[in-house]
């Protein structure tokens, strides 16, 4: 196993273990609650539901090491819409109300990382796909 190997492997369980306790997050806030929050910032309240599930069950997924690629894409996409949707206008480090979008760019980049990535992860997608080419 390779020092690559290991901090891949890290970077994927890290970036599950946050996503997971902020979907976590968002089911103890109540995702009526999330809805309605979202709702607040001109974005559609159904996307409450959409994210607090991808960041639940894809978090769950990153930990174990199941579709990592498919889920890392779609956390890109669920931080970019959220910097453009709800952080841009408080700027990269925020204001006194709300965070900026320093903390999602370097979610981005570890996720994108995990997409492109030809590491050999210790992970399920490990197992099945090297079984699947063998």
């Amino acid at each position: 196993m390779t020092k690559v190997t290991v901090v891949s492997t890290i970077m994927r369980v890290v970036l599950g273990i946050i996503f997971l306790a902020h979907g976590i997050s968002k089911i103890q806030m109540g995702l009526g609650n999330v809805a309605a929050w979202f709702s607040s910032m001109g974005i559609p309240g159904y996307l409450g539901y959409v994210v607090a599930v991808l960041e639940l069950f894809g978090g769950i997924l990153l930990i174990v090491g199941l579709f990592t690629r498919y889920v890392s894409a779609m956390f890109v996409i669920m931080l970019i819409g959220a910097i453009f949707t709800m952080k841009l206008s408080v700027g990269l480090l925020g204001n006194s109300q709300m965070a900026g979008y320093e903390f999602d760019l370097g979610l981005i980049l570890v996720a994108l990382y995990l997409v492109v990535s030809e590491t050999a992860y210790l992970s399920i997608d490990h197992v099945w796909f090297r079984k699947r080419s063998a």
